[in-house]
């Protein structure tokens, strides 16, 4: 559960006067505007272009110390979205739900970032193993008349707007054909969508690969969150990616984006092609009856294929024919359950949903060699095995402001975000979980440390693309050091920026929220963001909101194998942030944040096990 928490404050009582700064080791909060952009949109009556409504839609939806991005006044619980996507009338396909291990012995944690296992066999057990560690309840918690679930794969909220499909050949025991099939997490189940003519997968991809599809229902997150919720939909796509990726490679699978594919093609994958049929946007927001905003939108499709594979490539355009030649004909089997009763359309989202659908390209498929991430020492994570971690992650709602963290563990943690391994220039994506993702990576860190021993509290940047350095720190502010912190590994591009105490500072940037200011360290994700968008074009704009996901799912991983604990930060003042480190213009911005540290656990809330559990919708 991320604190993507919306506060309705009196500005007198919890923010500076319009004319104050916020001093801090010589440095000022410039001022900012928060209606003007060097990437501003046409003023023209003429219909925005894709470009211009996903820049419209990011400066619209900012956070800022006087006004926060539009979104509703109370919850309205007779409404709250059922968390359970179902097919009603497919044929229900049962997973295995045990915790026997396929890996024997068990896998440490860090060994998979040194290298994958051999690769396992598709079978029954392994596809219920790669499900139950990627994207199946992980526990129900209860207290008082409340009880809720959670999951392997973090959400906004514990929202969990993601849905997931599988597109597998035959599997023994499980499906007699190949098939495409729905996961039901509550029930850790597939259900059956369609059935597909063998060889399919066979004629395209390496043997034992299989296809996951990921969709977004928006509707989910903007019950809470309104028009933010576009965001934080696309950070779950990027942690729902990067679960998936460590629980294929605890199999020995390696796994990519088939980021060739257009929109189209993934709608006809996971059979999604009539969900939002006759949906027209309206004008505005608008509250009703309007079962038509619970559609899902496609976001991704994954190939899962054995580690080491002989080199092969896709061909998008071949890929795509046979999409549409197999897929169109298909009898689909069962219809999606209703979520909500009555709903708030927040237009913005669907006109921005609209603008980023990709249509097919040329891109080239490669599969890099793995590389292995940098490690200080294996005594950092405490000999955890690798699927504990996997199934033990939670999100910490308050933090143990008297914890300490060892400053080697600090640059552990750090190695393993990196995108490109040990001992590489940083910047191509080739170690794990970051290989699937198939551009540079274009996401940064800028930290607060606060608790650290042998570390001076300050600002610290994380390079993980060191083709952007020179450039990051000539759009920054002169005074910053940008010098190498004591007992930094040689391989580890974190600089120092500025000393002191940021604490104040960190919590002030998140929303006031003290669990940003309590852990041992905070950071905000800085991307690349004006020509990523200008030279790829608008669909990287929830790309960019991947990757950062992606990274927030290696932050939650290495927080409880080193023995605490973390969580994301959907709500942050943008702006602010950007004033923060001297940045003006669009050329980079700050899209996720987050905190680790020492959780503060609340005894009066009891854990029940994920499976078999209570039946409620929640």
């Amino acid at each position: 559960m991320q604190l993507l928490l919306h506060y309705r404050f009196f500005p007198s009582l919890h923010f500076a006067s319009p004319t104050s700064t916020f001093r801090f080791t010589n440095c000022k909060l410039r001022k900012f505007s928060t209606t003007t952009s060097s990437m501003s949109s046409s003023s023209s009556s003429a219909p925005p272009s894709d470009l211009d409504q996903v820049i419209k839609y990011h400066n619209q939806t900012k956070h800022n110390f006087f006004n926060y991005a539009k979104g509703p006044n109370g919850l309205d619980w007779a409404n709250q979205p059922n968390p359970f996507r179902r097919y009603i009338s497919s044929p229900l396909l049962q997973l295995e739900q045990t915790e026997s291990l396929i890996n024997e012995p068990p896998l440490s944690y860090s060994s998979l970032f040194h290298s994958l296992p051999s690769s396992k066999p598709i079978t029954h057990s392994t596809i219920s193993q790669f499900f139950y560690d990627s994207l199946a309840l992980s526990a129900w918690k209860t207290t008082g008349y409340s009880t809720w679930s959670l999951r392997v794969n973090p959400s906004s909220g514990n929202l969990h707007p993601t849905e997931a499909y599988i597109i597998s050949p035959k599997i023994p025991s499980l499906c007699d054909s190949s098939f495409v099939a729905h996961y039901a997490a509550k029930q850790h189940s597939l259900e059956l969508r369609a059935e597909i003519p063998d060889g399919f997968l066979e004629n395209l991809f390496p043997e034992g690969s299989f296809l996951v599809g990921i969709s977004s229902i928006f509707w989910r997150e903007a019950w809470k969150y309104g028009e933010r919720a576009f965001r934080y939909c696309n950070h779950d796509v990027g942690h729902a990616i990067g679960a998936v990726t460590i629980a294929a490679g605890e199999l020995g699978w390696d796994v990519k984006v088939l980021d060739g594919l257009g929109y189209s093609d993934l709608e006809k994958l996971m059979g999604l092609g009539t969900g939002d049929s006759g949906f027209k946007v309206p004008s505005g927001r608008k509250k009703g009856k309007l079962p038509e905003i619970e559609f899902e939108h496609p976001d991704c499709a994954l190939v899962v294929f054995p580690k080491g594979s002989d080199e092969f490539s896709v061909d998008y355009e071949n890929l795509s024919s046979k999409i549409s030649e197999v897929f169109s004909g298909l009898e689909w089997k069962g219809k999606a359950n209703a979520l909500s009763k009555e709903h708030v359309c927040w237009d913005v989202i669907y006109k921005t949903a609209d603008s980023v659908k990709k249509p097919l390209t040329r891109d080239e498929f490669c599969v890099e060699d793995f590389q292995r991430s940098g490690l200080i020492s294996e005594e950092v994570y405490r000999g955890c095995n690798l699927r504990e971690i996997i199934r033990k992650r939670r999100s910490a709602v308050d933090m143990d402001k008297s914890f300490v963290m060892e400053r080697e563990t600090f640059y552990q943690i750090l190695l393993h975000c990196l995108p490109s391994g040990e001992g590489e220039k940083q910047g191509k994506q080739l170690s794990l979980p970051f290989r699937v993702l198939p551009w540079d990576a274009e996401v940064h860190a800028l930290l607060f440390v606060h608790r650290v021993k042998g570390l001076q509290k300050g600002s610290y940047f994380l390079v993980r693309n060191e083709d952007h350095f020179e450039e990051i720190k000539r759009v920054t502010r002169n005074e910053f050091e940008w010098e190498k912190p004591e007992g930094c590994p040689a391989d580890l591009p974190l600089y120092r920026l500025a000393l002191g105490d940021h604490a104040a500072l960190a919590q002030r940037l998140s929303c006031h929220q003290e669990i940003a200011s309590d852990g041992c360290f905070s950071l905000g994700m800085v991307a690349r963001f004006k020509s990523t968008l200008h030279g790829k074009n608008a669909w990287m704009y929830p790309r960019l909101f991947w990757e950062t996901g992606i990274l927030g799912q290696v932050l939650y991983l290495e927080a409880h194998a080193v023995g605490i604990s973390a969580t994301g930060i959907g709500c942050y003042f943008d702006d602010p942030v950007h004033s923060y480190l001297g940045l003006e213009g669009s050329e980079y911005q700050s899209l996720y944040h987050f905190t680790v540290g020492s959780p503060v656990v609340d005894k009066r809330i009891m854990s029940l096990p994920a499976y078999p559990g209570p039946d409620v919708d929640a």
